[in-house]
């Protein structure tokens, strides 16, 4: 027997299945007589071992339950079996059900997050659809202890902070709607008491073959690194994770209480960069998460490192930046039209910087014998023939219309088609920064190789070496 996250796990005999969770519920007043509640359920032995015991609990307690089951299509054939199962099973049991799906492939296409992110958003948002549906504030998950463990190790790997690694909670709110609470009654439970209780019980259920798929990170979690760790390092594994669980929850709650405390205080005077790591970390975390964007590690150090008011792109095609009192505040984004800005550099001066647009330009020049043709040492430049250029440049957007000779070409094609051909995405080919010769004609492009008509040769005398570089994100 042992507590972690307020929690008590314990080896039960199926039969006491359910009095440890209705002692979980109803005597820790969770929930109480007369509710409307929301029991999620997949289809397998977990979820409807939940379900069971739910229905059961509704009886002596008046629960007016209603099954939400979650159907992301991704398994095809199999997916459609688990719907057709889990609706047999709710007019079965006479409990109202109701499905949500969606196009999952269509969403991360369109947002840039990940299948698994996009359908973990999916699902929460239909959770609280249905909730709101049946007036309930209550959505029933099935997670139990041995999903904890996995979940601690996943997170390790991706590199989580204090919050991911304190793992999950009996009762939390909802990560899309804090109005709606998630109740997970088997997390004290572990696997093999859920399969002892539907085979003595006979709960049907659905085997997702997907579980045994070496490529999902969670199933080699599962079955192949806890395994051997229990077996070679440490017996007690599940043990040692809970505690440390408990740690790691404890000191995230006490940072996320001095975040909030110091958000909620009168900062003038105060300086956010002198603030410890840990703090500014969770600042920054509240603040995405006040303006509904996923606080990303990367992101938030970009945030917390970077300069005040530097503009960052988060995963949803939104633009954050910090202020220097450490709030953050949404930018809009540029226009969709085409962008007219420009600006004239003279090239007079043997070298030079000048800031245009995000970022800003420098350049200098060399003679050829001072660089070797074969290798450029870093990818930050691109050396063209000074000659060609000629003595001024103009830094612009691209326009309707533009030609482009890339390196290696014998014509010019239209930028549009070579932007297409590159897999450019649309939203970024507006903000793509070119440069003009004294001519007149296109021979740089951000982040693209450089015009066959200007590259370096035997002929070359003098190279003019350019080094572009954008602020963070923008």
């Amino acid at each position: 027997m042992r507590l972690t996250n307020g929690v008590l796990i314990r080896r039960v005999p199926s039969v006491t299945v359910i009095d440890t969770v209705a002692q979980a519920l109803v005597a820790s007043k969770v929930v109480f007589s007369q509710e409307s509640l929301v029991v999620a359920v997949s289809g397998g032995v977990d979820s409807m071992v939940l379900l069971t015991v739910m229905h059961r609990l509704a009886l002596d307690h008046d629960w007016d339950l209603t099954i939400a089951h979650y159907n992301h299509a991704l398994r095809g054939g199999a997916s459609a079996a688990d719907e057709i199962f889990v609706r047999e099973v709710a007019e079965r049991l006479a409990v109202p059900i109701v499905v949500g799906s969606a196009d999952l492939g269509e969403i991360e296409s369109q947002t840039g997050v990940s299948i698994e992110m996009a359908a973990r958003r999916a699902r929460h948002q239909f959770f609280v659809s249905v909730a709101k549906e049946c007036g309930s504030s209550k959505v029933f998950l099935a997670h139990h202890a041995g999903d904890q463990t996995e979940l601690f190790f996943i997170r390790l790997l991706r590199g989580a902070g204090s919050l991911g690694m304190s793992g999950m909670k009996r009762v939390s709110p909802s990560p899309v709607n804090p109005e709606l609470t998630l109740i997970r009654p088997l997390l004290g439970l572990a696997k093999s008491d859920l399969l002892a209780f539907a085979r003595e019980e006979g709960v049907g259920f659905r085997e997702d073959e997907s579980n045994a798929d070496s490529d999902i990170l969670r199933n080699r979690v599962r079955h192949q690194l806890i395994p051997l760790i229990e077996s070679n390092y440490s017996a007690s594994l599940s043990r040692t994770v809970e505690r440390t669980m408990d740690v790691l929850g404890a000191e995230h709650d006490w940072v996320t209480e001095s975040a909030r405390q110091w958000l909620s205080s009168d900062r003038a005077g105060q300086a956010f960069e002198g603030l410890a790591v840990a703090l500014q970390r969770e600042i920054i975390r509240i603040g995405l998460l006040g303006l509904g964007l996923v606080p990303e590690f990367q992101l938030i150090e970009g945030l917390r490192t970077g300069s005040p008011d530097v503009v960052f792109m988060a995963s949803e095609g939104r633009r954050v930046a910090r202020s220097e009192l450490g709030d953050i505040v949404e930018v809009p984004l540029p226009p969709k039209g085409f962008r007219s800005d420009s600006c004239v550099i003279e090239l007079g001066a043997e070298k030079g910087e000048q800031r245009f647009g995000a970022g800003q330009i420098s350049w200098q020049f060399e003679p050829m014998n001072s660089v070797v043709l074969a290798r450029r040492s870093s990818p930050d430049y691109e050396c063209f023939d000074a000659g060609a250029v000629g003595t001024k440049i103009l830094l612009r957007y691209w326009r309707p219309g533009d030609r482009f000779q890339p390196i290696g070409r014998v014509e010019e094609i239209k930028l549009q088609d070579w932007f297409t051909n590159e897999k450019v995405p649309a939203d970024e080919r507006r903000e793509r920064v070119v440069a003009e010769s004294a001519g007149g004609t296109l021979f740089w492009v951000e982040g693209m190789r450089i015009s066959e008509a200007f590259k370096l040769t035997k002929s070359t005398e003098t190279i003019l070496k350019i080094t572009w570089n954008r602020d963070p994100k923008n």
